[in-house]
């Protein structure tokens, strides 16, 4: 007679992986799947195959996310201006970087202020600096 070995412990989760896709890409988190599937996050993340349609389900649903924003953005301007703002780095804001022409025009103003408050025009050569300055 040949001994069978007897498994111990708790049987191995079956994960349904096409459930797992659809989750992930209507943006779940991974405690949401886990709860649909009556098991728990670390039971997931043990298993590479959850891992890997994970990402890729997170990614298409972005995709798609992604696709309907520019599609609003066809007829909506603050779409597109948020889009602009996400993606190509744009701001209302000045740009950094520009710290030595900031510093250019202050000097400029403190020097026009100078000016008005004498009350006299300056010589020549101090006011033809100032407009070459703009």
């Amino acid at each position: 007679m040949s001994k069978e070995k007897k498994k111990v412990g708790r049987p191995k989760f079956k994960i349904d992986y096409e459930a797992v896709r659809k989750l992930a890409a209507i943006m779940c988190t991974q405690e949401e799947i886990a709860s649909f599937l009556g098991c728990s996050v670390d039971t997931l993340q043990r298993d590479e195959t959850f891992c890997g349609l994970y990402k890729e389900g997170r990614e298409t649903g972005k995709m798609s996310l992604r696709r309907m924003q520019f599609k609003h953005a066809e007829k909506n301007p603050q779409m597109a201006m948020f889009l602009g703002k996400v993606y190509l780095k744009q701001r209302e804001n000045a740009p950094e970087g520009n710290e030595e022409r900031i510093n250019e025009v202050k000097e400029f103003l403190v020097k026009v202020k100078e000016v008005a408050n004498d009350g006299t025009s300056g010589d020549k050569q101090q006011t033809s600096w100032i407009y070459k300055k703009c």
